[in-house]
């Protein structure tokens, strides 16, 4: 009697414990967030790195976009440091939120 309630006892002790591990820190959250925001914007190298930083940092307003509002950000960053204006920041803005 005393070893069946012990088995049961630790055996929903370790179910807890494996509902428990699955949940997500909001750290962890964000980071998996961050992470899927740099994939749909095929961000590779430095570009991801520094995407990744940014998104990251506890007072990042990037967390609560859209991947489209994401790209869109990053791409108006990317024509601002090509210093891109008119017609051909019309062009790249363009080309660059067709990326998949």
């Amino acid at each position: 009697m005393k070893s069946g309630l012990m088995a049961m006892v630790m055996a929903g002790l370790l179910v807890s414990g494996m509902i428990h591990a699955a949940e997500k820190t909001p750290q962890q959250q964000k980071m998996a967030m961050c992470n899927q925001h740099a994939s749909s914007q095929d961000l590779k190298g430095d570009a991801r790195k520094s995407f990744m930083s940014d998104c990251l940092k506890k007072d990042s307003k990037m967390s609560g976009m859209s991947p489209q509002q994401m790209k869109m950000k990053t791409c108006n960053s990317e024509a601002g440091n090509k210093k891109l204006a008119g017609d051909a920041r019309k062009t790249f803005m363009s080309q660059c939120l067709k990326k998949s």
